[in-house]
């Protein structure tokens, strides 16, 4: 039974405690996006197309385009309340980020448009302060930029292709100790990162003008995360500190999605998203020589079972047009976890969510445009009895206002 524990504890980088979306995916990266909820795919109007759908590029007015958003996250804290003992409840630290993100789009040239793209698409942040929860999770942050670039060739007024190339830099850290048996504490720091390509693929078709059905792919990338370490325990000659390194991916995305304009005024977007979890089966650090002592091999040194399954996201957003200088914005979506009962655990205690969005443009001028969007992501409580969690999980939720002016060239 003790080596079972011990087998069990201290699981995983800071690849794994959500920013707000399911998984560590971080899906809203603008005003537009953020205000609709994510359903942003197939209705995209300014700079923010170069990276929601570059397809789209081609369709907006020959001129260029920039954007400038400042994205403000709030992860509630989340409380656990476990059935062995009240020893063990606990309760997550409140935190605060901001992101700037920035977009810009080409003027036309012979059918061709160029857009670049600065995104955070995944993160996460989770510290949990109680003694029983931070033996698995004290700290665990992890940050994901995205460079981005398509190019996009508009065929005639109906066929619109795109693809682009990614770049994504990852910087991580985690820390975490405690006791993990009678007698018996282990602790971890480590800190890693790493520069890795993707691409992604985009298809626009407007069967009539006030129609668009859109089609995005973004391709896998695993973050092979290297850097340095330091664990230690108390049972023995226990301590390690050299390289690290460990991998886990920045999933596949496939989405599609269609609007319709209604009156010139009022536009309805339908957007669903396939995300493959599934290629996170197994989480497993590897160090350049043998840790030695057996309880930091059993903790910090053998394969982790995630198990994470294919997840599903359905959007609905709305967008009016009151020809009187504000353009307002609503949404709604349902986004499934990816994280099976099973390995639910302090590091990513996620589950299923309803998200709620608003917000509005206003027209300042011809060229200039200031825009707002607020976001509520709302989980649900979730149980597990998995040897590590064997409780609930509740008050799990984000607040997110973004911040935005586009400007017309």
């Amino acid at each position: 039974m003790k080596k079972k524990f011990i087998m069990a504890v201290v699981t995983v980088l800071a690849i794994n405690a959500t920013a707000h979306g399911a998984g560590y995916r971080i899906p809203e990266q603008s005003v537009d996006s953020v205000a609709k909820a994510g359903a942003h795919l197939a209705y995209t109007t300014h700079a923010d197309a170069a990276y929601f759908n570059p397809a789209n590029m081609g369709w907006l007015e020959d001129r260029g385009y920039l954007e400038g958003n400042l994205e403000w996250i709030k992860l509630k804290a989340i409380s656990y309340a476990d059935n062995r003992t009240p020893l063990y409840n606990g309760k997550s630290k409140e935190e605060d980020f901001l992101l700037p993100t920035f977009f810009a789009v080409s003027p036309d040239y012979h059918n061709f448009r160029v857009g670049l793209s600065l995104t955070y698409p995944f993160g996460l942040s989770k510290e949990w302060p109680q003694v029983y929860p931070r033996t698995f999770a004290e700290e665990f942050n992890l940050k994901v930029y995205e460079l981005g670039t398509s190019l996009s060739y508009t065929f005639n007024d109906v066929v619109s292709l795109a693809g682009g190339v990614r770049a994504l830099y990852a910087d991580a850290k985690v820390q975490s100790g405690g006791m993990i048996a009678p007698g018996v504490s282990a602790s971890r720091y480590m800190e890693g990162d790493t520069w890795e390509w993707g691409y992604n693929l985009a298809i626009s078709v407007r069967p009539v003008e006030a129609m668009n059905l859109s089609a995005t792919y973004r391709s896998n990338v695993d973050l092979d995360l290297e850097g340095n370490a330091r664990l230690a325990t108390s049972a023995g000659p226990g301590m390690y500190g050299g390289p690290g390194a460990v991998s886990a991916p920045a999933p596949a995305i496939f989405a599609l999605g269609g609007s319709y304009t209604f009156f010139d005024q009022l536009t309805v977007e339908l957007d669903y998203e396939r995300i493959y979890w599934s290629e996170y089966e197994y989480l497993d650090f590897t160090y350049p020589v043998s840790l030695g002592n057996p309880v930091l091999t059993a903790a910090f040194d053998l394969p982790k079972e995630k198990s994470w399954e294919d997840s599903n996201t359905y959007r609905l957003g709305l967008t009016y047009d009151t020809k009187k200088s504000f353009i307002l914005m609503a949404g709604f979506a349902y986004d499934e976890t990816p994280v099976p009962a099973s390995t639910l655990g302090f590091d990513l205690p996620d589950s299923d969510s309803c998200i709620y969005g608003m917000g509005l443009r206003y027209l300042a001028t011809d060229q200039l445009e200031v825009g707002v969007g607020y976001l509520f992501v709302d989980k649900d409580d979730r149980r597990a009895s998995n040897g590590i969690v064997n409780g609930e999980i509740s008050d799990s939720g984000a607040h997110v206002m973004t911040f935005g002016l586009s400007y017309k060239l």
